[in-house]
């Protein structure tokens, strides 16, 4: 359940899902969860806290030992959840604000949401619980982080998190939210601001996994965040894992879709899921040949393996080449070259659904534009199969259906 109406939201979260866990399975996964050795559990949505029982669970995960954390627009966070919350041991919250107010309320689709963002912000700091802001870097709010930063400064986070907006979920039908690729040495620049106000600030600075990469500002903004300073892969499935409100496993929270769906725990458990999901395992067993495109010949190719799978895999149809990279976008601006993103197919209506998305570089003087055209196209690829843990079928990273459908997509 969801109480924000997002332009942006992956899983297009508005109503509860018919089969979600109950509280008595809730409350055993979270055992379970500790006894694969899990440090931190964090609840995200939709929105946590409309769940009654919001607040067992947090009390459970802070009596198996484990570190408890939630993720929340703030339109409904009351002074009384906030107590209530601060009492069952949450530790960390982390409140969207997605830009200035206009902006915000734009993308959020309630007016007024981002006045309750800050009021929960102070609110919730109010009873002792450490508070953040986690905040989508799309063409509105781009422009916007250094005024909003000052903002967040005056509410009192103790840390920032940003992630470029990517395309699945709603965010495939608004393309007129996402960055172009040929944007990001702007943004960085920006970044690069941002980071050094924050370690005046005694703010902590976390870029998300589709911040970056290599770029000259890679070290300042991941020094806090990653031992040696640098981005190291892709980690859905290796360190991380996503819960979906039914008990359906992921690699990581912010993929979706049939074809990274690992296995139900209802079924199968949370071990056997974690030691032999294929789709949970994909990252931990890759290699280089699973890259392609211009990812596949760069020099960091090794050490980053096509960047954050959640962005490239719903922009081209698997992941292993990612065009929302720094490096990658500096690299092109001193050939003279740009790339940018076009749509050629939308996304079903479903949770995470994704389009597919081509590339296409093209000279970055407008007068060559116009007289040459593209220079390279880069068009989706659907070729990564899958099986389902269990399901006993292929599934095609294009749509979801199995791979002898007759409804498949022909793109």
């Amino acid at each position: 359940m969801c109480d924000h109406r997002c332009l942006h939201c992956g899983p297009r979260a508005g109503s509860a899902r018919d089969d979600e866990l109950d509280t008595e399975e809730a409350l055993r996964l979270v055992g379970e969860l500790a006894e694969l050795g899990v440090g931190e559990v964090s609840l995200i949505g939709g929105e946590a806290y409309l769940r009654d029982d919001f607040i067992l669970v947090l009390r459970a995960i802070r009596e198996h030992g484990m570190t408890a954390s939630m993720v929340t627009g703030g339109w409904g966070l009351t002074d009384e959840r906030c107590a209530a919350a601060a009492e069952a041991g949450l530790m960390a919250l982390s409140v969207s604000v997605d830009g200035l107010s206009v902006n915000h309320d734009r993308v959020r689709g309630r007016q007024g949401s981002w006045t309750r963002a800050i009021s929960s912000i102070e609110r919730a700091r109010s009873h002792g619980i450490k508070v953040g802001a986690n905040t989508q870097i799309n063409a509105l709010s781009a422009y916007e982080l250094l005024p909003l930063l000052d903002r967040l400064t005056e509410a009192g986070i103790f840390a920032w998190q940003l992630q470029l907006t990517m395309v699945h979920g709603g965010a495939a039908d608004h393309p007129e939210l996402i960055l172009q690729p040929y944007e990001l040495p702007a943004v960085f620049e920006t970044l690069d601001r941002a980071a050094d106000r924050c370690r005046e600030r005694g703010i902590r600075l976390l870029p998300g996994n589709n911040i970056g990469y290599f770029g000259p500002s890679e070290h300042k903004l991941r020094f806090p965040q990653k031992r040696g300073g640098h981005y190291s892969g892709c980690m859905a499935g290796v360190v991380t894992l996503g819960i979906e409100s039914n008990g359906e496993l992921k690699g990581c929270p912010s993929l979706g879709g049939p074809t990274n769906q690992g296995g139900s725990w209802r079924q199968y458990g949370l071990r056997m899921l974690w030691e032999r999901s294929q789709e949970i395992r994909y990252v931990r067993d890759r290699t280089l040949d699973d890259l392609w495109g211009f990812c596949r010949t760069c020099y960091y190719a090794d050490v980053c393996r096509g960047g954050c799978t959640a962005t490239s895999e719903p922009l081209l149809g698997r992941p292993g080449n990612n065009p929302f990279c720094h490096h990658r976008a500096l690299e092109l601006d001193r050939q003279g070259l740009r790339e940018r993103i076009e749509r050629v197919a939308e996304a079903p209506d479903i949770p995470f659904g994704t389009g597919l998305w081509q590339v296409i570089r093209e000279s970055k003087d407008p007068d060559e534009r116009q007289r040459t055209g593209p220079v390279a196209i880069e068009r989706p690829r659907t070729s990564r199969l899958v099986h389902a843990f269990g399901s006993g079928s292929e599934i095609d990273a294009n749509d979801g259906r199995p791979a002898d459908s007759p409804e498949r997509g022909s793109t």
